[in-house]
């Protein structure tokens, strides 16, 4: 017997729909290419996505269809998300960090018929527009004044695309199923593959963003998503925000600490979102200058693990609670969010600490489990570490236009290639990548633990570690520290420090130092480089 309720689609056409009538007055506010400040209400956005929705069903695109994006976080980024998807066609976002050469394989896999693109990145999108069989057109997300000349077929101008279609639409209903947007893994093995998320996966992933335990998000929220909307649609804030009612702001392409900082004040930002590499930037920019923000609750951190040191930092020097979250973009990406269980409210500082760099419980919606290297299930003691496998709503169940996935099992669970461990109150530890663990003498040292720790002493800016040959341990740690301003950390003076902090064993057998840390298009070390550049050499103990 099926309930009597009524079936109406979860689409993501409705979320602005809804922001535009409940919290029509409510700012979103972009800062441009140039630096000048834009500002306008959920109303206007709404008006505008309808607009563009219309012109773009002028320019002939259909349901389906995959139509990118190579922008910052600007309110036309915004419009295209809801204009593109609300009319059934595919939001495809293209990360402008990532090389020409992978840009135009991308696009190609995608067959994306139409590029949306920021002034500052023509150039990126000229150099490969030409290989790319099966584009229409490219839309320079700008006012005709300041068009710019490019070698591009078809280039068009995204103001005349909206003052030449009216706002009168209809938005269309169709299956809750169909897909909505397309994002790329970044590719650190083997050629990026398609994440594509449905109207409905998107939806239920917006509404447990927005929950207290996660994001903690409403109409009184004032929201900085510093984390780029071409990286897993800015981890649904901009679905969230639009359900809920939350100001947006959007940093656009100046992400620097000053500029972060500038914004966080002149807009009195509640919560803010980005990867650890922008908040190093930022907390900076304060140290330096002795300033804070007072307005500032919370910041979720994510894309890779954080340290120690940076949850002191916000938390202890600036009043900000940080909540540390795990997810892949295979995931829409959220999976887990590390906060304090009300039980350890009296519980030390260390204590806490100690659960806040851990990658956090599951939110409602994914399921998790661990296993060993023959597939058998392993127990959720906080000991046994194994691969970390995933299911949910908004978890993908293969990859695009791929017909074969090691990932992706037979009984419907997603291998993330993540190793960890799995305690009794559901807090996840990553301990490591599957391909970066060292294996030393027959146990794992985890790089991860390793480097949180390095990071908490007062000369070391970054810290990496990977694993190099032995001959007697078949692996031991290196350390690669890049040196806080003015300091010249030593092995010494390193393992002096861990000593206390990590097994005996575990301690890095050599350290080298380097003036940066290699990073890939979403701000993780790339551990490949790494290994590429240091994997010969010669430890003091071999």
């Amino acid at each position: 017997m099926r309930g009597l309720i009524m079936d109406r689609p979860l689409l993501i056409s409705s979320l602005l729909e809804h922001a535009d009538r409940v919290s029509g007055d409510r700012e979103i506010v972009s800062r441009s290419d140039e630096g000048r400040i834009h500002r306008y209400t959920y109303h206007d956005a709404h008006t505008r996505s309808r607009q563009l929705a219309n012109a773009l069903t002028a320019l002939g695109v259909q349901i389906g269809d995959r139509i990118a994006t190579v922008a910052w976080n600007t309110h036309r980024h915004l419009e295209i998300y809801f204009a593109v998807s609300g009319i059934g066609a595919i939001t495809h976002t293209l990360n402008p960090r990532l090389h020409p050469s992978q840009l135009g394989y991308i696009a190609n896999h995608a067959e994306d018929s139409y590029i949306f693109v920021d002034t500052n990145l023509v150039p990126l999108v000229e150099a490969v527009a030409g290989d790319l069989p099966a584009l229409k057109g490219v839309i320079v997300m700008t006012d005709k004044a300041n068009m710019p000349t490019a070698k591009i077929d078809n280039l068009l101008c995204y103001e005349d695309l909206i003052d030449n279609n009216s706002d009168d639409l209809v938005w269309p209903e169709f299956d809750e199923n169909t897909a909505s947007s397309l994002c790329y893994t970044s590719g650190t093995s083997g050629n990026p593959k398609g994440a594509l998320y449905s109207h409905r996966s998107t939806i239920i992933h917006a509404y447990a963003a927005a929950l207290p335990d996660v994001m903690n998000l409403s109409e009184r929220s004032v929201v900085l998503p510093v984390v780029p909307m071409f990286h897993a649609n800015a981890w649904g804030i901009p679905y969230s925000a639009a359900m809920t009612g939350s100001k947006l702001v959007f940093p656009g392409a100046h992400l620097d600490g000053a500029s972060i900082h500038e914004l966080l004040v002149a807009e009195e930002v509640t919560f803010a979102a980005g990867v650890p590499t922008v908040w190093l930037a930022l907390l900076n920019h304060w140290r330096e200058t002795g300033t804070r923000v007072p307005s500032l609750e919370m910041t979720v951190i994510g894309g890779s693990a954080i340290p120690q040191s940076m949850i002191e930092a916000f938390q202890e020097d600036f009043g900000v609670a940080v909540r540390h979250a795990w997810g892949m973009t295979e995931m829409s990406p959220l999976g887990s969010v590390s906060i304090v269980k009300p039980r350890l409210d009296s519980a030390s500082n260390e204590e806490k600490y100690r659960v806040q760099i851990k990658q956090g419980r599951p939110v409602y919606g994914v399921e998790v489990r661990i296993v060993d290297d023959d597939g058998n299930l392993l127990p959720h003691d906080g000991e046994a570490f194994g691969e970390l496998q995933v299911r949910g709503p908004w978890i993908t169940s293969s990859y695009f236009r791929l017909d074969t996935s090691e990932a992706h099992g037979a009984d419907g669970w997603f291998a993330t290639g993540d190793v960890c461990t799995i305690d009794p109150d559901s807090y996840i530890e990553i301990t490591d990548r599957a391909k970066d663990v060292i294996k030393s003498g027959g146990e794992w040292i985890s790089s991860i633990e390793l480097e949180n720790v390095a990071m908490g002493h007062p000369d070391v800016l970054q810290a990496a570690v990977i694993g190099v040959a032995h001959p007697k341990w078949d692996e031991r740690p290196l350390l690669i520290v890049v040196p806080a301003p003015g300091k010249q950390p030593t092995h010494d003076d390193l393992t002096a420090f861990l000593t206390d902090k990590v097994a005996k064993w575990w301690l890095p057998d050599d350290m080298v130092l380097v003036d940066e840390l290699p990073l890939g298009a979403t701000g993780k070390v790339l551990k490949t480089k790494l290994r590429e550049q240091f994997g010969d050499h010669k430890l003091p103990t071999a």
